[in-house]
């Protein structure tokens, strides 16, 4: 005879099973190919070969529902390895598609292929996608849109209209020559020409008025603008001459909504925000220009523009013929509006913080200096220098004949070793004007954080003063993560606890660290695999502003990694 319990316990797993049923048959799968290939564009007066995705800069916008699948055969036509990241998603179990070249996959040769797969769980909002081999995501990138399941809405008002807006970077030349050459003399790379929206640099650079990005609108309606910041190394101000903007997700995560006229996104990450168009029908431009925290750093110190184009339905036409009003700006160097940005940025109810954690974790992150090898050319300070990047003093070296992944899932030995510090291995001021040059060289090494399937860590990211404070946007593949506080100076666990939010902290994947300042980060460590941490200004983990943690197995096959796709690329 079966025991009520018994009865209950079969009840429950049978209306779970048919839960699932459901949501699976409410899923699709996407089946897309990307052409990695070499493609003429034209921007400010001439034309430069650059790769693309299928012919199209920015790239095609991929556009699915939560629980849905994603097929990508990316077919390398180009002359260049590449890659590509699916910047923001979980990747649960599928690190093989996670994207970061000889991370979790060796490169797409030239003639070659590989397909990615993986299934979008739990987020919704707006993500990206992007090459992640040298500089190629100058050019290769493009918009990932991830809706509510059918019959699910939006946690607001459904908008009139949504619009991706793509914030990037274009150099007047090719951007693998510009960091190659950076690389070959140990000196700065040169900046950016021009930032541009969604392609096109707008009204205020040369022969660009023609091709401005122009965003119609309608009187009264409320529009959803997805901001995505995909600059190779600046941070933008962004602003919409007299309008205001509510925030309501940032990084593919929802927030409490918060009005405001000015965004700053960094490199990574997306800012979903409601505009209502009611102001008179006219012209309006949006505008960003970067935010520079480094002292003395050379920057693109130009704006781009799109313009909100109101259509009446009147018989006038106003029509270009109309100056579209300009906005305000912050000064590039106004961390003050920066650092109010984020204080706003929470999430809409009470989240699951930890207050028992396994991992209590403290990285400096910052920049550097090696010393001239005899007969080696140095451009860094005083040409004798070359610029290095580091986290706890470690340089991230990749490896160049296996992946990471490939290596842990196999146990080659020889490719890595996983005795990354838990903490600086040296304690100093960290945001002291004058740190001492012994501490300026860091060691050039492949060393990753191990962590046990489940535990939860807490991470202190502290920059520091060596070479040049500044704020860093890091970013963690394969996880969300709240943050919990954010502050200036050195981080102090005494005072500074004080200060964490452990009912509404905002999550992201990517957190801008502030300039001389910590931010403390939470996540529970439930993806297995290796996943890389970094600076998403591509000039600094080109110099090594990177590390990556091994997430073990737990038990079971729901929580180990999936074996490798047989396309996987070798080495």
């Amino acid at each position: 005879m079966t025991s009520p319990s018994s009865s209950s316990s079969w009840l429950l797993l049978l209306l779970s099973c048919l839960a699932l049923a459901l949501l699976a048959a409410d899923a699709e799968v996407h089946h897309h190919e990307f052409v990695v290939q070499e493609t003429p564009v034209k921007r400010l007066c001439k034309t430069h070969n650059v790769i693309t995705v299928n012919g199209q800069y920015p790239g095609p916008t991929l556009e699915v529902r939560e629980g849905d699948t994603l097929v990508i055969n990316v077919v390398n036509r180009a002359q260049y390895n590449v890659t590509i990241h699916w910047h923001g998603i979980r990747q649960m179990r599928t690190g093989w598609a996670d994207g970061p070249e000889f991370v979790t996959q060796c490169p797409i040769r030239p003639g070659g292929s590989y397909k990615y797969r993986f299934t979008i769980e739990g987020q919704e909002g707006t993500l990206w996608w992007h090459a992640h081999s040298s500089w190629l995501r100058a050019t290769v990138y493009g918009a990932l849109i991830i809706r509510p399941r059918e019959n699910k809405t939006y946690p607001f008002a459904k908008p009139s209209r949504e619009v991706p807006v793509i914030l990037g970077e274009w150099w007047d030349a090719n951007p693998i020559d510009v960091i190659r050459e950076a690389q070959r003399t140990g000196g700065a790379p040169n900046v950016s020409d021009a930032f541009t929206i969604n392609g096109q640099p707008g009204d205020l650079y040369k022969c660009s008025q023609k091709e401005t990005t122009a965003i119609p609108v309608k009187p009264g309606e409320t529009a959803l603008l997805r901001f995505i910041n995909a600059a190779l190394n600046h941070e933008l101000f962004v602003t919409i001459a007299q309008h205001r903007m509510t925030v309501v997700a940032t990084d593919a995560s929802y927030t409490k909504p918060f009005t405001t006229s000015v965004l700053m996104v960094a490199p990574g990450q997306t800012t979903d925000v409601l505009v209502t168009m009611d102001q008179a029908p006219a012209r309006y431009y949006v505008a960003a220009r970067a935010y520079v925290s480094g002292q003395n750093v050379a920057f693109d110190n130009t704006t781009t523009t799109a313009v909100v184009e109101y259509d009446c339905g009147c018989a006038s036409d106003f029509g270009p013929k109309i100056q579209p009003a300009f906005p305000s700006l912050p000064a590039f160097n106004d961390t003050a509006a920066a650092a109010a940005f984020a204080a706003g940025i929470k999430s809409p109810g009470r989240v699951r913080v930890h207050e028992s954690v396994d991992e209590h974790l403290f990285f400096t992150v910052g920049l550097g200096l090696f010393n001239c090898e005899p007969g080696q050319l140095c451009a860094g300070p005083n040409n004798s220098t070359r610029f290095t990047a580091s986290m706890n003093n470690v340089s991230f070296v990749f490896p160049r004949t296996d992946s990471l992944l490939h290596a842990h899932y196999f146990k080659t030995p020889g490719v890595f070793t996983t005795d990354f510090p838990a903490h600086p291995p040296v304690q100093f001021d960290y945001t002291a004007q004058n740190v001492s040059q012994a501490l300026w060289q860091p060691v050039p090494a492949t060393k990753l954080y191990p962590l046990r399937f489940g535990s939860v860590v807490q991470l202190v990211l502290q920059d520091t003063s060596i070479v040049t404070p500044e704020n860093h946007p890091i970013h963690i593949h394969g996880y969300d993560f709240f943050i919990l506080a954010e502050g200036f100076g050195n981080f102090d666990p005494e005072k500074d606890v004080d200060k964490f939010n452990y009912v509404v902290p905002p999550q992201r994947n990517t957190v801008a660290v502030p300039v001389n300042g910590w931010a403390v980060i939470q996540f529970v460590a439930d993806n297995p695999g290796v996943w890389l941490m970094h600076c998403h200004l591509d000039v600094h983990i080109t110099w090594g502003l990177a590390m990556a943690f091994l997430v073990e197995d737990g038990y079971g096959e729901l929580q180990s990694l999936e074996p490798p796709p047989v396309d996987l690329p070798m080495c």
